[in-house]
């Protein structure tokens, strides 16, 4: 795949300039450090290395997207327990099933953000 068509894709974030055009790897790192939590955001080999970034933005939303799932699969069990009511668990419910569509949508966004990468790193 060209760098041209990656930023085709329905999944490429918004937020990240199309690949190959000016700044656009100093945009993707901005974005994924916004994906990892702020202590590893200042780690030097991860600001040195846009990949390394994009793998450990990969593997924080995937344990993200197991949270959210966890969450989801025993709402149902556990909430009651709590003392709430069914209507606010059934709205946490809903909550939690739109956070693992919306997380697994930034999975995808981060794959594609990483496949440009790569691609770019190996063109050097």
């Amino acid at each position: 795949m060209s760098l041209t068509t990656t930023r085709t894709r329905p999944d490429w974030p918004c937020q990240v300039k199309a690949p190959g055009t000016y700044d656009w790897e100093r945009s993707a790192a901005k974005w994924l450090r916004e994906l990892v939590p702020a202590r590893y955001a200042g780690y030097p080999a991860l600001i040195r290395h846009p990949v390394l970034l994009a793998r450990h933005a990969q593997i924080q939303v995937q344990h993200e997207i197991r949270v959210a799932r966890t969450a989801l699969q025993t709402a149902r069990a556990d909430l009651p327990r709590l003392g709430l009511p069914e209507s606010v668990i059934e709205h946490t419910i809903k909550l939690y099933a739109a956070e693992v569509m919306q997380l697994q949508h930034i999975a995808r966004s981060v794959r594609s953000v990483t496949q440009a990468l790569v691609e770019h790193s190996a063109g050097r």
